[in-house]
Order: structure tokens, then C-alpha cells, then sequence
């Protein structure tokens, strides 16, 4: 059974605000972020309403995860595997659904869409440690996976004229400490696409952010 308060989000003060913009100034310093990132992140710290998107936003930084540093970022929340139902099961026929918010996904996520589709949002989900699988299944549709860049992401399907795909506006994790969201299944005119975004940040946002950065690279590389 879960706790009542299991899946609320951390409240989020002033402090916390502070100790994130504190972070992403080391990291500016350190050039481990650009200014038009730099930006772009303080603007996401003052939109967030919860410590774990603070953890999200800071997550890839490591100015943040390094012993020793200005501001010691704590892992990103788990709960325990008893907690955790071994199974989860959606569907949609001409039409769509979504899980969104803080929810907490079962050990194996089966999804299936006809003439539809799904939208699976994991950047305030509270994972249990190791893979947590998502087994999508379309025909004529298909299902969006959006994830935070703490996690690993791991993409493969079967498709016909379709595909699995993963999109990184911001680079997934690479701790093998790390949750692991693994998406696998087939499709037919289909498929799954996975997304990683900051938390509060839409596609276009993440567009947008991206082509900042890429900008500020070529600024930097002419520089040189």
C-alpha cells in the first residue's frame, strides 16, 4: 500500500533556490556551461515548484556531484522495491492518455494504442532502483516517453514504417548508479519516441534551449 504522502513533491524554499543558482554559478565559473545555458537554467530555478525538478535541472552538472563541492546534490529520489507493483498495464483506442506528475510507474509498464497514442512523463516520477521497462505496442500510433536527464535511457523496437527513437535535448545520464528507464516493443505506422527534458520545459522550449547552445558552441569555437 503507499503512504499518503509518498508521492507529494518535496517542498521547494528560498534557500533551495538559492543553493541551485549558487551551483550553476561554480559551473559557469568552471566553464562547464556557457552563458546562454547559464541562462536558460537560472530561468528553470525560478519556474520550479518542487526539489526534485532541482535535482533534474542539476542533475548532468559536475560542479554539483563532485565531493567536496560548493553545493553537494543529493541522488535523485527513489522508492523501495516493495513499494513498487510489479506490473502496469494502459491503453487507448481511438484516442489518447497520459501519466503525468508524481506517479509511481510499476516494475513493467505495458502500453498499447490503436489509432491513438500515449504520453508516458517521468520527470516527476518517483522510480524504484534498477530498470523501469516500458513495453509499448501501436498500430497506427504510438507512445511519447518524456524523461529527466537523471536517469539512463535505453531505446530499441521492431517497427513498420515507424520507429523508436530517442530525442536529447539535454544528455540522459550516464551513471550506471542511475535509474534506468528501458522502452522496447513493435509497432506498425508507429513506434515510440522518447524525449529528455528539464523539468517545467516543453519540446519547443527544449528546441529553442538547444539551438542556444549550439549557438554559444560556435561562438566559443571561434574564439579559440
Amino acid at each position: 500500500m503507499t503512504a499518503p504522502n509518498e508521492n507529494k513533491p518535496e517542498p521547494l524554499g528560498p534557500e533551495a533556490r538559492q543553493k541551485a543558482i549558487d551551483v550553476l554559478r561554480e559551473s559557469f565559473a568552471l566553464d562547464e556551461i556557457d552563458v546562454d545555458e547559464f541562462e536558460q537554467r537560472v530561468e528553470l530555478v525560478h519556474r520550479v515548484e518542487s526539489i526534485e525538478h532541482l535535482r533534474t535541472i542539476l542533475a548532468d552538472l559536475p560542479t554539483a556531484n563532485r565531493p567536496g563541492g560548493s553545493v553537494e546534490l543529493a541522488p535523485r529520489a527513489t522508492v523501495t522495491p516493495e513499494s513498487i507493483s510489479g506490473h502496469s498495464f494502459m491503453a487507448t483506442i481511438i484516442g489518447g492518455g497520459k501519466r503525468v506528475g508524481a506517479w509511481v510507474p510499476a516494475r513493467r509498464n505495458w502500453v498499447a494504442s490503436v489509432i491513438g497514442g500515449y504520453e508516458l512523463d517521468f520527470r516527476e516520477a518517483r522510480l524504484g532502483p534498477g530498470v523501469t521497462a516500458v513495453h509499448s505496442f501501436s498500430v497506427i500510433g504510438g507512445t511519447t516517453v518524456i524523461v529527466p536527464p537523471g536517469v539512463r535511457v535505453e531505446c530499441s523496437g521492431i517497427c513498420i514504417i515507424g520507429g523508436f527513437n530517442h530525442q536529447g535535448t539535454v544528455t540522459s545520464s550516464t551513471d550506471p548508479e542511475a535509474p534506468v528507464i528501458r522502452v522496447t516493443g513493435a509497432a506498425i505506422i508507429g513506434g515510440a519516441n522518447v524525449k529528455v527534458l528539464y523539468p517545467g520545459e516543453t519540446a519547443r522550449d527544449g528546441r529553442l534551449r538547444l539551438k542556444a547552445e549550439r549557438k554559444a558552441l560556435k561562438r566559443i569555437a571561434k574564439g579559440r
